[in-house]
């Protein structure tokens, strides 16, 4: 099975990398681009509707080395709608109450096929069971991680990289947990990702669009469904909110930002975490960097999780292990704080008084942290040119 997994793999990587270019030339023909956004970080108009190379290599990867189930081929045709209905958007802009109907129904073809969360497993609580109610969070669920990345997908190759990364942390931890198929379909959605990426990265010749970052999200939540939560491995909702941390955390952050200042949900801004780094100097290629290494420690944490003998079979310590593992989550918590720190996600009111003193001691200092604290929007000090 991980001779298929990696066949798979490369099968997507290629695929996905020889469409790219012709789809990019269809999409420039049909008038399918994104212009230059105020909010934005291009500087020129890009082509959509790189999702549709993304899921010629899913299909390809898919079709010839993920054995046939019913959830599997359910997957796929979800995953055919969605990437049609965003290509549909990218060309025509839909409204956002048809792309979230368009979502709903893409992941209620998933729970149709069985692709369904019905219990879980918890910490000290155990075995939880949802009965009727797992289908409608498993749908709330998928369409959530979808969003969660479309609103990441800001960046050159940002989207594309860190599905990649995940995708790959939890094809391992599929197969340790015995889930042969959501395991290769895991390695086939990394392959895709990733030979997409080579058109992609900064300077991006084209943009997966929302076809391809909906495609995406709705992978990885299948995925996360066969691969983890339908296992009774105490683990199984933990790795994924780890390895998923960073577009979770700069959607909630994003979200909470808009619900506190009561603007829509659903219009875009420059909070997001790649937008902070372009304010405080930093280059494309240097902002997705930092945020893929914040994405591989994380996924790392989370397979440490799963592999590190921590406990042995009846539960006891070892004691050498858990300092292992102890030794990891103070990694990434380092990593974490240092980028929240970067990134004045927190905002400490003295520390931001003393860089500006620094720049300026003649400005009104307390004005202007007041303006910034308000508006979440802090300038580059040092700018630096992109390399």
């Amino acid at each position: 099975m991980k001779d298929q997994a990696f066949l798979g793999f490369l099968a997507a990587l290629l695929v996905a990398t020889a469409v790219t270019p012709p789809v990019a030339r269809f999409a420039r023909r049909i008038g399918a681009v994104d212009d230059l956004k105020d909010r934005g970080l291009a500087r020129e108009a890009t082509p959509l509707l790189g999702g549709l190379a993304i899921f010629a290599g899913i299909l390809t990867g898919a079709a010839l080395f993920v054995p046939g189930s019913t959830a599997m081929r359910g997957i796929l045709a979800g995953a055919a709608l969605i990437t049609a209905i965003g290509a549909l958007d990218d060309w025509r802009d839909l409204s956002p109450a048809a792309k979230l109907l368009g979502q709903a129904a893409a992941a209620l073809v998933l729970v149709e096929s069985g692709v369904s969360v019905e219990n879980i497993t918890l910490p000290f609580i155990h075995r939880v069971d949802f009965g009727p109610a797992g289908g409608v969070l498993t749908v709330v669920g998928v369409v959530a991680l979808m969003n969660v990345v479309n609103f990441s997908d800001g960046v050159d190759g940002l989207a594309a990289g860190v599905c990649a990364v995940s995708a790959a942390a939890f094809a391992i931890i599929a197969f340790d947990l015995g889930r042969q198929s959501a395991g290769i379909l895991a390695a086939v959605t990394c392959g895709a990702a990733l030979g997409f990426l080579v058109h992609n990265f900064h300077p991006a010749s084209v943009f997966m669009g929302d076809c391809g970052s909906n495609l995406l999200g709705l992978l990885l939540a299948a995925i996360i469904v066969e691969g983890s939560l339908k296992t009774n491995a105490l683990v199984a909702l933990i790795v994924p909110l780890v390895v998923l941390a960073v577009p979770f955390l700069d959607t909630g952050f994003v979200m909470a930002k808009r619900i506190k200042y009561r603007r829509p949900v659903y219009l875009g801004d420059s909070n997001h975490f790649h937008h902070r780094f372009h304010r405080i100097g930093f280059s494309q290629r240097r902002t997705v960097l930092y945020l893929y290494a914040w994405t591989v420690t994380m996924a790392a944490l989370a397979v440490a999780v799963r592999f590190v003998p921590y406990t042995d079979d009846r539960g006891h310590w070892n004691l050498a292990w858990a300092l292992v593992l102890a030794s990891c989550f103070a990694i990434a918590f380092a990593a974490s704080a240092y980028l929240v720190l970067v990134l004045e996600i927190l905002k400490l009111r003295r520390v931001r008084a003393w860089q500006l003193r620094r720049g300026d001691p003649d400005a009104e200092i307390d004005a202007e942290v007041e303006r910034e604290l308000e508006t979440g929007e802090f300038p580059a000090l040092e700018p630096q040119r992109d390399r």
